[in-house]
This record gives C-alpha cells, structure tokens and sequence, in this order.
C-alpha cells in the first residue's frame, strides 16, 4: 500500500506541475497587455497637462488622443483574448492529455515490467521463497494425473504396436524378466508412453541393483520427467542426484538438474550449470539445443548480460598426447616445470572465465601433488561458494579436497 501512496502521490505531484506549466502559458502576455493600457492611459494625461501649459496646440492634442485611443482599444483587445485563452481552451486541453498521458502511461508500464502486488523481495527472501517452492511442489504422480492422457504416437506401425502389446503380456507374466523390461521401457518410449516406459525402467533398476549404469539412471530420469510433461518432480530429482553422484559431469542430468532450479525459482543456478554445459559441449550432445533455447532467458531472470559462448569452449584443456609423449623424454624438473605452467594456466582460466566442477577438482588435486596446500585450500573454499548450490558439484569438490587434506 505504501508503494501506491509514493508513486501516486509523485504522479499527481509531476501532473500539477505541467499543468500548472500550460495553465499559465499565456499570463505573460496578458499582463503586458495591462502594462501597455496603463502607458497609454498616462500619455493621455500627459498630453491634457501639455494643452494646459500651452505646449500643444487643440489641434495636435486632438491628433495625440485619437492616436493613443486607438492604441488603448487594441491593448484592451489584447489583454481580453489574453484572459480567456488563460481561462480555457487550448492549455487546458493540453493539461489534460498531458495528466492522462502521464498517469496512464506510468501504470501501464508498470503492469507491464513490475509485479502488482508484490512487495520489494530482497536476495535472501528470494532464496527462502525458491526453497520453499521446491519442498512443496507436486510429486510425480501428481504432475501426470494433471495431464490429459496422451495415446500412442498415430504414425506408428500397427505391426510395431501389436509387438508392444504382445510384449507387455509377456513382461506381465514374468516381472523379473531383465530383459524383457529392457525392451519394453523402450518400446514404450518410442511410442511415447513414457508413465508405462519409466515404471517398467525401475524395474530394470530393481534388477540391476549395483550393476545398474549411468545411462540406465539417466534414462530413467529422462523418462519419468517426460511424463510428466518436462516437470523435474521431487522423485526425478532424486534420481537425478543418484546419477551426478555417480558422474558429476553427466551431461543429461546436469541440464536437467539446471531445469529443477528453473522450475523453482533459481534461474540463477540454472543459468550457472547450463552455462557450464555449453562451454564444455560437446557441440551434437543432445542437451545443447535445448540449452541455447533457454539460456538467454535464464541470464535475463538472473541479471546477467550474457553473450552465447561458443559450444566447447570451456571444456577441460588438460595435456594433449603431445604433451604427454614430450613429458616421457623431460626430466624430473622438466616435467615438474610442465605440470607448474599447466596448473597456472588452469587456475588464471578458471579465476577469470570460470569452469566446470570437474576442471575445480582437478585444480585442487593438482595443487596438493604439488604440495601447495594453502592454494588448494583457497582454490577449494572458492568452488564451495561457487557451487554451494549444487550438491552433485559439491560432493565432487570434497572428494577432492579430502584427498589433499583441504576439506574440512
């Protein structure tokens, strides 16, 4: 209520004054007007004094008043079309447009980039209310419930379709088929049954157990956020946080991971890993192109002036087999002197263009073989803050630092 009170009492305030500007446009005019009435009016009784004394003649005193006459009625003329254009017409008018221009366009911008009824959010009060958005947002059978069941896809094969249904009739009768759940999350996700597909994916999880890959968590992530219509569910994220806990440079889990924080008010974060993902590319992984569609937004919602990088151009530049065949023919200082101009070069790029977690760790590990622990340390406390929102990136980075003794 406060905001309304200021900004409409600065718009009335800026209203009057212009008004009050064309109101009074033409007040100049009419007051030499009255200056002008009041000379002539003195001349006249000067030219009565001057007859008197004997100066003039009657017949020049009678040519003088007709003259000063005429130019006392065409004052007077004046000075009344003064007071009525004073009075209305044209600056009224004008003071008018002017109020409504001003008022009006003041509140449609406003409806336009400000948030009616929200109050001024400071950085902390945004955080609470994206961790909040987050704990309380819908669970996966919620968010597909919430959507119209989608049939299989109409340009599939009838033959492909009776496959399927033959398949899912024999999985019916042996749940515990590994590979018959293989097939059949496939199928299903190529006919875009994802809710069928993911369910029969745990259950190639559950028969897995420890042997399960990267690529089968992924999958089943992939397949349970599609079902619910690209919604990073609480269980999907779970999921997400098993697969970077595995592989925390795991391109699919990481966009999607950048996607969670989007849908729960942390474009920030979400800006930062996608970002990440870009510059490690590579440029045909199957996350960059919706990456690109979503990034420029993301910096915008974070306040980043933000220009497209090329697509792997901030992967990791460790040494190249050349470096690594030169290194077998150096000494032992030589190759010390290598591995000390690689680590510099690695710290400069990351303290000015950042990087991934990957390329953070490595820094740190680098720097303790070293044998320079205070640099690690720093190096490692500055990935925390860099990170401290994302806990796959996080759990690389102690791993890290605990091997060199830095984490605390």
């Amino acid at each position: 209520m406060l905001f309304w009170i200021i900004t409409g009492g600065l718009t009335l305030s800026v209203v009057a004054l212009l008004s009050l500007a064309f109101m009074r446009a033409r007040v100049p005019d009419a007051d030499a007007a009255t200056f002008d009435v009041q000379v002539y009016r003195d001349q006249l009784a000067e030219v009565d004094r001057d007859l008197a004394r004997g100066v003039l003649s009657e017949a020049d005193a009678t040519r003088v008043r007709t003259e000063v006459s005429r130019r006392i009625l065409t004052a007077d003329a004046a000075k009344a079309n003064a007071s009525v254009s004073t009075a209305g017409g044209a600056p009224f008018a004008a003071s008018v447009l002017v109020a409504l221009a001003v008022t009006g366009g003041a509140f449609g911008l406003y409806l336009q980039i400000g948030a009616p009824g929200y109050g001024d959010l400071a950085l902390k009060d945004r955080i609470e209310m994206a961790e909040s958005l987050r704990a309380d947002r819908p669970a996966q059978q919620e968010a597909e419930d919430s959507l119209a069941s989608t049939p299989a896809l109409q340009n599939a094969a009838p033959d492909y379709v009776a496959l399927v249904e033959k398949l899912r009739l024999t999985v019916a009768q042996r749940p515990d088929d590994l590979q018959g759940n293989v097939l059949l999350a496939r199928s299903e996700a190529n006919l875009g049954n994802y809710a069928a597909a993911h369910r029969a994916q745990e259950t190639v999880l559950r028969l897995k157990g420890n042997s399960a890959t990267i690529d089968d968590i992924t999958d089943y992530a992939d397949m349970m956020i599609l079902a619910a219509g690209g919604y990073v569910s609480p269980e999907a994220e779970r999921v997400l946080q098993v697969a970077l806990t595995q592989d925390a440079g795991n391109g699919t889990a990481r966009y999607y991971w950048g996607l969670m924080n989007a849908q729960t008010g942390r474009p920030d974060v979400a800006f930062r890993i996608w970002d990440q993902q870009l510059r490690a590319g590579p440029p045909d992984a199957p996350w960059i192109a919706p990456i690109l569609q979503q990034i420029e937004d993301m910096a915008a919602r974070s306040g980043v002036n933000y220009q497209i990088p090329t697509v792997g151009d901030g992967a990791t530049r460790g040494p190249s087999a050349d470096d690594i065949e030169a290194a077998g023919d150096m000494t032992g200082a030589e190759r010390m002197e290598m591995i000390e101009g690689m680590v510099e070069g690695l710290s400069e790029r990351l303290a000015s263009e950042g990087g991934t977690p990957q390329e953070w760790a490595q820094l740190i590990g680098a720097l303790g073989v070293l044998g320079r622990t205070q640099q690690a340390r720093a190096v490692y406390d500055n990935g925390v803050e860099v990170f401290k929102d994302d806990p796959a990136a996080l759990d690389l980075l102690n791993r890290a630092g605990e091997r060199v003794n830095v984490a605390e």
